[in-house]
Order: structure tokens, then C-alpha cells, then sequence
């Protein structure tokens, strides 16, 4: 009996040791198949750790901040030929979209103070990949209704690929300490102190407010901002390091790069890294385990109310997670959740996949819920007409409110990278705001030619990249402001 259950058993041991070798050959074979690897695929500046940044202030971290924009200029832009280097790359110090010569390059951490007396504090947190960029709006309009605003890049952002080759996600739960310490001691409590959080951010921003309710040194947020939160992701970033196990090897080291495109956006990396598929699924996993923990335990109901904006379809991050991952959990503390819809005119409804197809309330388990929701969607199937259908928590009545707004006909879908932008925005905008200019206008491509002559896929030029429902996402934004000021107001 045990000689055939060995054979077996070195059979199959044998098959799995082939078949692991053919991918990793493979792997190879598609890295080496890429463009070379520039100088920020390859300098790694030096960043602070997670225990340096939880001992220093927000003057520290600006000093070393500046030392690592530094060291990039020093051994990235200061070495790069004008002649070996596209015309339009965010590290050539002549290109038109070099950071350094806007106003503001933001891609550092801000401080934005309010006229007056600060009525609040808010902490923005950026995604993956991104920069302080993507939520300077709404960072505006926190500071236009009283608030200071804080924005903290995170480290290994807004500097070189490389640099998220070799960042983790502890040294970005530590940014956002830092954020909230210097928020607290800009505006003391009892002044409201809110967490806006974009996809990693958005992750961030619910682990901090986890976080808060076991340790009394952390100050408690009162409310929750998500947009495309990263509560989950795809699956195949649980695996990612595999991926990324040729590159131990000198030779292999593009290995360690899921893709590599030109840098041809001034706040946001194109290339991306294999470390950065795989620090965003260690986060999740740990979020999502601290959060169901936390469930069993009946200690969400001192977790503060969140409004998270999500796109019913959503290629980035998880939706489904973003319901049953953290909604579902959710006590009725005054949450809600808002799902934006795809264009379900009839110009696109032959060409939409299954998926896409299922309705936006099949998304959702039947009411009534612990949190409101409000979906944003059609008025009807004939219509291209956008309606809000809002279902209060704990309650199984909708009421439906026009937006005002029809779906644009050119748009199916709403993108992960689209929900904090507007359509004015001077780099994603579809209608960019001509007063500012950072040297492209990356909303308005609508490239037409032969397949395979661009170095950029496709995919990438038609996503989306601005929120033709922007207006409505800052108006619920804007309500929790002034909602969360007057508690504040009447408690004192």
C-alpha cells in the first residue's frame, strides 16, 4: 500500500517541480521581452522607516522628505541626456512635464490652512502609485469650508518606481500617524478631525480608525471620507511575489516589474512594480482579518460613520469587497454608501460583458441595511437621464431624485483612477481648467491608429480619468462637513 501512495506522491511532486520551473522560465522569457530598465526603475531613493517616521514631527518628515527629492534629482534627472530620453518624461529636467517647474509640485506633502479661525482638520491619503495630487480638490474645498487640510505622500510615492520596490505597508500606516499627529496638533479636539482616503489610501484611513479603537495614543477620527477604497483586491496580487522571484537574481531583474511604460505623467507612476501588487494585498489581508475580528467582537459600533464612493464596476478594487468586507460588517452608526452605475444606453448595451450587465442593486443584499445607500443610475432603461435612488438605514423604502445630469455617451463606465477628479482638472480633465497647465492633458487623449504602435496599451489611454458626476460627489462631501461641524458646534 505505501510503495504505489510514494509513487504517487514523487509524481506529483515531480509535476509541481516542473511545472513551477516552466512558469518562472516563462516569467523570464515575458520580462526580457520589455523595454531596458531606466534609472527609476532602478534607483531606490532612501526613505524613512516605519520607526523613524513615528518618532519624528511634520518638520522632520519635510526635511526628509526634501532630502529624498534631493537624492532623485542628484542621481536620476541630474543624469539623464536630453537625446537618450523622451520628450515628454516626468524626470528630464527639460520636459514640459518636470515637476519642479510648476507652482507647486505636488507630489510633496501639503498644508493647506483655512482664513480664520480653523473650524476642523482633514487628512488626505493617496492611492497606490499616485501622489498628494489626486486629492488636492477636495483637499480645496475642506480648506474653503474651515478646515485645515493635510496631505502626506506616502513613502516610496511621488519620487520613482523604484521607490516601491522597497517600501511596505507599515512605512505607509506610519505616514498616516505622522498626518494624524500633525493634524491634532494643528486643531486640537473637540474641533472634528476627518480621514478622506483614496483606493490604498481608503485602506489606510479604515486600518487607522481600527487601529484607534485599542490604542489611546492614536486620535479617533469622527468620519470617514472613501473614494474607491482597497478593501479588496484582485487575487492575483496574493501571488504577485512569485512573480517577482526571478529578480533575486541580478540578471532577471525585470522581473521585479509588472509593467514598464514611459513616466509620461508628472504626479503618477506608470511603470509598476511587482513589490507594489504585493504590499497592497498584505494590507487588505490584514484589514480585512482585523476587521471581522473586530465584528465577532461587537467593537465596530465606536468605529465612526464613513461615506464611500464606489463605481459598480471597478478593475482595481474589489466593489464586492467594499459591500461585503466592510459594509456588511458596519453597525448603524450613520454610514452610508454611494455606487455609481455604468451606462446602460442602449449605444452600449450589446457590447457590455455579463458582469457589467447584472443590475446595480443585485450588488447589494436586500434591505433594510445597518447603511444608506444611494445609487446613482438610470431613470429608467430608455432613459440616459441619471437619477439617485436613496435607501435610508434600517429601512426598505427608496426615494428617487433627479441629478440633473444625463450619463456623457461616450463614457460606459466610470474608472477606479475617475471618481476624485473633475472633469476640469487641468491633467485628467475632460474639459481641463486652461488657468493651470502641467505640461500635458492626459483627460483629453483620444489616440486613433494601428494596434501595437503605441508603447501604451490601449486599456490605459481609454480609461477614464475625470468624474462627470463630480459635482455630486463633492456635494455629499461637502454635507458631512457641515453636519459633522455642527455636532461639534452643539456639543460645546
Amino acid at each position: 500500500m505505501l510503495a504505489p501512495l510514494k509513487f504517487w506522491l514523487k509524481r506529483s511532486a515531480l509535476i509541481a517541480g516542473v511545472a513551477a520551473v516552466t512558469l518562472l522560465a516563462w516569467r523570464v522569457y515575458d520580462t526580457e521581452l520589455g523595454p531596458p530598465l531606466e534609472l527609476w526603475h532602478t534607483v531606490v531613493p532612501h526613505e524613512l522607516s516605519a520607526q523613524q517616521i513615528d518618532k519624528a514631527d511634520w518638520a522632520q518628515w519635510q526635511a526628509a522628505e526634501q532630502r529624498v527629492f534631493d537624492e532623485v534629482r542628484r542621481e536620476v534627472s541630474d543624469k539623464l541626456a536630453v537625446e537618450d530620453t523622451p520628450a515628454i518624461n516626468r524626470y528630464q529636467p527639460q520636459s514640459r512635464v518636470y515637476p519642479a517647474r510648476f507652482t507647486q509640485d505636488w507630489n510633496r506633502s501639503y498644508v493647506l490652512e483655512p482664513e480664520g479661525v480653523a473650524k476642523g482638520v482633514v487628512v488626505l491619503l493617496h492611492g497606490l502609485t499616485d501622489s498628494p495630487y489626486s486629492l488636492r480638490h477636495i483637499a480645496r474645498r475642506y480648506c474653503e469650508s474651515g478646515f485645515v487640510a493635510i496631505g502626506i505622500r506616502m513613502p516610496g510615492h511621488g519620487t520613482v518606481p523604484a521607490g516601491l520596490t522597497d517600501a511596505d505597508w507599515p512605512d505607509w500606516m506610519a505616514a498616516t500617524r505622522l498626518a494624524v499627529r500633525e493634524a491634532r496638533q494643528q486643531v486640537p479636539a473637540p474641533a472634528p478631525l476627518h480621514l478622506v482616503g483614496f483606493s490604498n489610501g481608503g485602506a489606510l484611513a479604515v486600518k487607522y480608525a481600527l487601529d484607534s479603537l485599542s490604542d489611546p495614543q492614536l486620535a479617533r477620527a469622527d468620519q470617514l471620507i472613501l473614494i474607491s477604497p482597497m478593501i479588496g483586491v484582485n487575487s492575483f496580487a496574493r501571488y504577485a511575489g512569485l512573480a517577482g522571484l526571478p529578480a533575486v537574481l541580478p540578471a532577471f531583474s525585470k522581473a521585479a516589474w509588472l509593467g514598464r511604460l514611459p513616466e509620461f505623467n508628472p504626479f503618477k507612476y506608470n511603470s509598476f512594480p511587482v513589490n507594489g501588487a504585493r504590499q497592497s494585498w498584505l494590507l487588505t489581508d490584514a484589514l480585512q482579518s482585523q476587521l471581522l475580528l473586530l465584528s465577532k467582537q461587537d467593537a465596530l459600533r465606536d468605529l465612526p460613520p464613513i461615506l464611500a464612493f464606489q463605481s459598480l464596476m471597478d478593475h482595481t478594487v474589489s466593489t464586492p469587497a467594499v459591500v461585503n468586507g466592510l459594509f456588511r460588517l458596519l453597525p448603524d452608526n450613520g454610514s452610508e454608501l454611494v455606487l455609481f452605475d455604468i451606462n446602460r444606453s442602449r449605444e452600449f448595451g450589446g457590447l457590455l460583458t455579463p458582469a457589467a450587465s447584472a443590475s446595480i442593486e443585485q450588488m447589494l443584499p436586500p434591505p433594510p441595511r445597518n447603511y444608506q445607500t444611494s445609487l446613482v443610475t438610470h431613470l429608467s432603461a430608455e432613459s440616459s437621464e441619471m437619477v439617485v435612488r436613496n435607501t435610508p438605514a434600517r429601512s426598505e423604502i427608496a426615494t428617487q431624485t433627479p441629478l440633473g445630469l444625463d450619463y456623457p455617451k461616450d463614457i460606459y463606465s466610470l474608472s477606479h483612477v475617475a471618481l476624485p477628479f473633475p472633469q476640469s482638472d487641468a491633467l485628467y480633465g475632460q474639459q481641463p481648467d486652461k488657468d493651470e497647465d502641467f505640461g500635458v492633458h492626459l483627460g483629453t487623449l483620444a489616440a486613433r491608429g494601428e494596434r501595437g504602435v503605441l508603447m501604451v496599451p490601449m486599456d490605459t489611454l481609454m480609461r477614464v480619468t475625470s468624474n462627470p458626476f463630480y459635482g455630486y460627489l463633492l456635494e455629499r462631501i461637502e454635507q458631512d462637513i457641515k453636519r459633522g461641524i455642527r455636532v461639534k458646534d452643539a456639543g460645546n
